[in-house]
């Protein structure tokens, strides 16, 4: 079943390895083409060469956190039109409400699932 995901490029940035393990495997799963990075700085120069459809970045990371990595992605005439995903473990209204003042489209709460992964994609790339 084709619904549009397939072959889409999308970019999960987050420090934990487990994280992005699983987030790669449910997207492959499903036809994804899946760029990793582990921070906002290795994913800034991976998103200016891949060129994702969509990206999922987590907000606890060392050096660029996820409200940075995303403020300068939105902030970038480029990808500004770019869904960003925020991740995040702690389900706080003041982070919810801070992802969406820097341009995120998006929060999910870790561990998130893999119909809350798609149906963002869905929601925010094919809508």
């Amino acid at each position: 079943m084709d619904d549009g995901i397939q072959g889409l490029k999308v970019m999960v940035i987050d420090d934990s390895k487990t994280i992005r393990r699983t987030a790669e495997t449910l997207l492959r799963k499903a036809g994804c083409e899946v760029i990793t990075a582990t921070d906002g700085f290795e994913a800034l120069s991976k998103i200016a060469d891949n060129n994702p459809d969509i990206i999922f970045v987590d907000i606890m990371m060392p050096r660029l956190d996820g409200y940075q990595t995303t403020r300068l992605i939105k902030n970038n005439k480029v990808f500004s039109k770019t869904p960003v995903i925020m991740l995040s473990s702690k389900d706080g209204l003041f982070d919810r409400a801070r992802g969406r003042i820097v341009g995120s489209e998006e929060y999910l709460t870790k561990p998130f699932t893999k119909e809350e992964l798609l149906g963002a994609i869905r929601k925010h790339v094919l809508a």
